[in-house]
């Protein structure tokens, strides 16, 4: 992770989490990869239950638990964790949305939707956001490894997900889409 303060220019966090639906009609969200909580405080501000973050740094939940006890925000459940080895160990069919932020670079991205489809409810969503592949970015995975949005709805199983809100640029350097979980 670069430094904290380079990290959070990357983003327009509120026009994303507006564009991904992220807000008070969701009650609970997990987090997939939190980091230094670019996204998990204001989502934590925004939904209605609890988010559940997920990190597999202890560096990373250190920081969030500190900012949540600033921010003195009460409904964000940090838990140190690969879920790709341990799964979220959430219950089946308990959660509304799914963020998965910047992480489907990873080898076995289909791994993090079998997860968001065992956990989300009937009609959850997941939201997905990353860099762009198609242009250099000051920060972010290898060119050669980023998803591009097509590749995206390919892998998606159309048996377990459907496209909720087809890809949209955020420039500079990411985009994002909503699935809906069938």
């Amino acid at each position: 992770m670069p430094a904290e303060n380079m990290w959070a220019d990357f983003f327009n966090v509120g026009l994303i989490l507006s564009e991904l639906h992220i807000d008070s009609k969701i009650n609970d969200l997990v987090e997939i990869g939190c980091g230094y909580g670019t996204f998990t405080i204001p989502a934590a501000k925004q939904i209605k239950g609890k988010l559940y973050a997920f990190d597999i740094e202890k560096e990373m939940l250190e920081i969030v638990t500190q900012k949540l006890a600033f921010e003195h925000i009460d409904n964000v459940i940090l838990e140190h964790r690969d879920i790709l080895t341990q799964t979220t160990g959430l219950a089946d069919n308990s959660i509304d949305y799914v963020m998965l932020f910047n992480i489907l670079h990873h080898d076995s991205p289909g791994d993090f939707f079998n997860e968001a489809y065992k956990i989300l409810k009937p009609k959850g969503k997941v939201g997905i956001l990353h860099w762009r592949s198609d242009i250099p970015t000051p920060r972010g995975p290898d060119l050669s490894i980023r998803p591009k949005p097509d590749q995206i709805l390919q892998r998606i199983d159309k048996q377990k997900f459907s496209v909720y809100k087809e890809p949209k640029m955020f420039e500079p350097y990411h985009f994002g889409l909503i699935l809906s979980k069938l």
